[in-house]
């Protein structure tokens, strides 16, 4: 295998419909251009993948087929999280695949700006790849061509991965980046989902030491000689992620670490580095004739479009499973040990459940203070609002990692209280200062939520708050966009006298029936005061799933 040859250039065409405008990152065997679609009149990301030998029909076509199969499927597992094909075809011997344009910088542009990353970033980005990863291996599928150039980093939300189907579609034992193989790659040998493990923790390395564990050799089949002979160079910057990132490029694969073990890792991880308020990652580089094409008339919607990355297409979230977890009657109450509960109330039909408790037997919730280790969410795009993208955290917050798979800034002094759960299709974290201190934040996930969020709170959630001594609600369920994602808040007072409460709720869709809520409650006498104010305004800003 060589390296790939530009035999193309600015503002040719390819398959007759897709303008080359710039070059936007390159790897070995690799180039992927900024380009327009100009029979869609949009703009596409066009990557040109070495073939290791004149391909026949016959190769294209079972090429072709598994890189568009493979992307349909991890992008509906993981929207806006894996970057749909929607074109992929050979020309002048090389094979060409189109997505829609990422609104993000390829994470080996950012090693190239910036050799060497801190332990939380790496962390950060590790485990949102590691979320991609944990989706694909669910359902039988092995990346084994990841590397920082399949990586793109955004400047709002976790990453996006391209490069699903490449592996197994050729010959060669890896099309691209050799460096980033697995030693069972290089020996040409059959893989599975440890390579992908290998290839995050060569990743990881990377990221840490300024380059990668096992360097390029300008061949191909000496770079893959190299991973799979020689010794690993120790790390020195690694710090506290030594042992992960050595424990994932171990050269048998049956000694790598495992995916919860790492995503454990990761997170303690985050976890020593409370107080490190996650940065946005750098706007993507928009260059030359591509800028000037977006000035022409692209907007912002358009850019983003397709891989869109599916603002459009998010369903809404988890705002009503709630009705099936201990709780509703506020988003503070802390969840029963006792209680259970049928399945989540959010529907997918659109229609209202039956208010009345449903006779059949409900499963069970657990519940224990301390966090639980079932999965939960893979983490999704859920980054910090506008106004909370700079560095430092208010005074008296520390950032919370929950090993479900979201972040949150709490006050001092907060903790985690509860977990509930209906078996894995909903769960509901709440946190306080415990005691007879009211003031809670619940957080819940949901798999199961209906299309329209304002209906979601109304026509589920409601009729359950509305058993609730002292019920009301304050105003109109009004949608909104949260991070980018549908959503709709709705606020309420529940309790009596002393004991009466405010809550907001705001809920949002991740896609494929997922869904997250916030509730915030405090006592509804101290509702407008600052330091509670400030809570609310921080937890709503520094929410990341």
């Amino acid at each position: 295998m060589t390296m790939v040859k530009a035999h193309v250039s600015a503002q040719e065409l390819v398959a007759g419909r897709y303008r080359l405008l710039e070059v936007a990152d390159r790897e070995p065997n690799r180039i992927s251009w900024y380009a327009e679609d100009v029979e869609a009149e949009r703009p596409r990301l066009v990557t040109q993948i070495a073939f290791p030998e004149p391909p026949n029909a016959d190769t294209v076509r079972r090429t072709t087929a598994r890189i568009l199969r493979s992307s349909e499927v991890m992008s509906a597992l993981r929207p806006g999280r894996v970057a749909m094909v929607i074109d992929a075809f050979e020309e002048a011997g090389a094979l060409w695949t189109v997505t829609e344009l990422i609104d993000g910088t390829p994470l080996s542009e950012l090693l190239a700006r910036e050799p060497a990353f801190d332990y939380a970033r790496t962390a950060r980005i590790g485990l949102e790849v590691l979320d991609v990863l944990d989706a694909a291996h669910s359902d039988g599928y092995t990346h084994g061509e990841l590397s920082p150039g399949q990586v793109f980093v955004r400047d709002r939300g976790p990453v996006v991965i391209t490069g699903f189907g490449l592996a197994g579609a050729t010959l060669a034992p890896r099309v691209t980046a050799p460096s980033y193989a697995s030693p069972e790659q290089a020996r040409d040998e059959r893989i599975g989902p440890a390579a992908d493990l290998w290839a995050l923790g060569a990743i990881l390395y990377t990221m840490v030491e300024g380059r990668p564990p096992f360097r390029d050799r300008g061949r191909a089949d000496a770079t893959l000689k190299g991973v799979d002979r020689l010794p690993l160079r120790t790390p020195l910057r690694a710090g506290p992620l030594t042992q992960v990132i050595q424990g994932l490029l171990r050269k048998s694969s049956r000694e790598r670490l495992s995916r919860p073990v790492v995503r454990d890792a990761l997170t303690r991880v985050l976890d020593e580095d409370p107080d490190t308020m996650p940065q946005p990652a750098p706007v993507p580089r928009l260059r030359g004739a591509y800028v000037a094409a977006r000035a022409s008339g692209w907007s912002r919607v358009t850019m983003i479009g397709g891989t869109a990355l599916a603002v459009v297409t998010v369903s809404v979230a988890v705002l009503a499973a709630t009705q099936g977890l201990p709780g509703t009657s506020s988003a503070g109450s802390a969840p029963s040990t006792s209680a259970t509960a049928s399945e989540p109330g959010n529907r997918t039909d659109g229609k209202s459940p039956s208010a009345s408790p449903s006779p059949s037997p409900s499963p069970s919730l657990s519940s224990s203070p301390s966090a639980s280790k079932a999965s939960g969410p893979p983490a999704r795009s859920a980054s910090p609002a506008a106004s909370a993208t700079a560095g430092a955290l208010p005074a008296g917050f520390r950032r919370y990692t929950a090993p479900e798979g979201f972040s949150v800034a709490l006050p001092t002094g907060w903790k985690r209280l509860d977990t509930a759960r209906v078996k894995d299709l909903a769960y509901r974290v709440t946190f306080g200062p415990g005691g007879d201190d009211p003031r809670t934040l619940a957080v819940t996930y949901s798999t199961q939520a209906g299309p329209d969020p304002v209906a979601v709170w109304r026509d589920d959630v409601e009729p359950q708050l509305e058993k609730e001594a002292g019920y009301r609600r304050i105003g109109q369920i009004t949608a909104t966009t949260y991070q980018g994602r549908e959503g709709a808040d709705m606020e309420w007072l529940s309790g009596t006298g002393a004991d009466r409460v405010r809550t907001f709720g705001r809920g949002f869709l991740l896609g494929g029936g997922r869904s997250f809520s916030l509730r915030i409650t405090a006592p509804a006498t101290a509702w407008a005061d600052a330091a509670d104010e400030l809570a609310r305004k921080t937890f709503l800003a520094t929410f990341r799933v």
